[in-house]
């Protein structure tokens, strides 16, 4: 007889669940959805339909970060929020029923734009709310269900163009299973004037680092991204971005509960770590925020083994 393991794609749950097409299987133990980090906003929608067996599930779901903006002015120049978490247990579920899923997609454009929502039937039931970006501000996502945190704040920025380069702040963290996510650091046009950007709390992902200046064409100078979480319960903070001191850019914020470090972009600004890491105004655009995620999980290694968020998630 087949047997399953570790996470299934949508099609592979839609396919087991009452089809009959594998009977006998033992159905696997989660199920996840992904966000796209390079779309164009919103959230990509799924249906998950319940395995066989299973009356209880626990959810958690992390928004998307905010995109930055190329169009720098003095009001958006901050870096963006990052996304919140949010996580849910003994959510009571019927066999062959079908259930709508909803993960959070980051902007690919030199407008950006705020992060997706992720949620879980509703966003009043379980959900983690995406992050502002673009012209929309620097505030981090919330958050609903049993526990969770906000997705940390952006990082204010200086406009000085032209007579000056403008200074951009870091990223904010994404959200932890039990508190906020790291606000990014200050820009600031003085040497050495930019702000770290603080940790993560309860697994929550870093805020990256204020920059200073734009130096020259690129990233330079500009904050750096904020970290993102993962999806396997909460383990340790992320740790704030340092500062940038010219021509460097502020260090992006790290990952918090073993989610993805920032990296660098394939044209001008960071990537926020996945998922739900905030990105960073840049004066050339593409600041990229950390897509979102949803993590269904219903049974351990051993069937009818009990897990729960935020301390008892393992991968199976």
């Amino acid at each position: 007889m087949p047997t399953y393991s570790g996470i299934w794609t949508p099609s592979q749950v839609m396919q087991q669940a009452g089809s009959g097409l594998w009977p006998g299987v033992t159905p696997p133990g989660q199920a996840l959805y992904q966000g796209t980090q390079y779309g164009s906003g919103g959230s990509n929608t799924y249906t998950w339909v319940c395995p066989p067996g299973i009356t209880s599930i626990s959810v958690v779901c992390v928004g998307a970060g905010g995109t930055g903006t190329s169009s720098l002015s003095s009001s958006i120049e901050g870096g963006c929020g990052g996304g919140g978490l949010g996580w849910k247990n003994n959510i009571a579920v019927t066999p062959g029923n079908s259930y709508t899923v909803a993960a959070g997609n980051c902007f690919y454009t030199t407008t950006g734009g705020n992060g997706g929502d992720s949620y879980f039937i509703s966003t009043g039931t379980v959900a983690g709310l995406g992050g502002r970006g673009g012209t929309n501000g620097r505030t981090g996502g919330s958050y609903t269900g049993d526990g969770g945190g906000n997705g940390g704040t952006g990082g204010f920025g200086i406009f000085g163009y032209p007579g000056n380069y403008s200074t951009s702040g870091g990223g904010g963290g994404a959200g932890g299973y039990t508190g906020n996510g790291g606000a990014g650091g200050d820009g600031n046009f003085s040497p050495g004037g930019g702000s770290a950007g603080a940790s993560g709390s309860g697994g929550g992902g870093g805020g990256g680092g204020g920059g200073n200046y734009y130096a020259a064409p690129g990233y330079n100078g500009g904050g750096g991204a904020g970290g993102g979480v993962n999806v396997y319960g909460q383990f340790m903070n992320g740790a704030g971005g340092s500062a940038g001191d010219p021509p460097t850019g502020g260090a992006g914020g790290s990952l918090g509960s073993a989610g993805g470090n920032p990296t660098t972009g394939p044209t001008y600004g960071p990537i926020a770590g996945i998922y739900g890491g905030g990105g960073v105004n840049s004066f050339y655009g593409y600041g990229i925020g950390g897509n979102g995620a949803v993590r269904i999980m219903w049974q351990g290694p051993t069937p009818g083994t009990p897990r729960s968020f935020p301390n008892n998630a393992p991968d199976v």
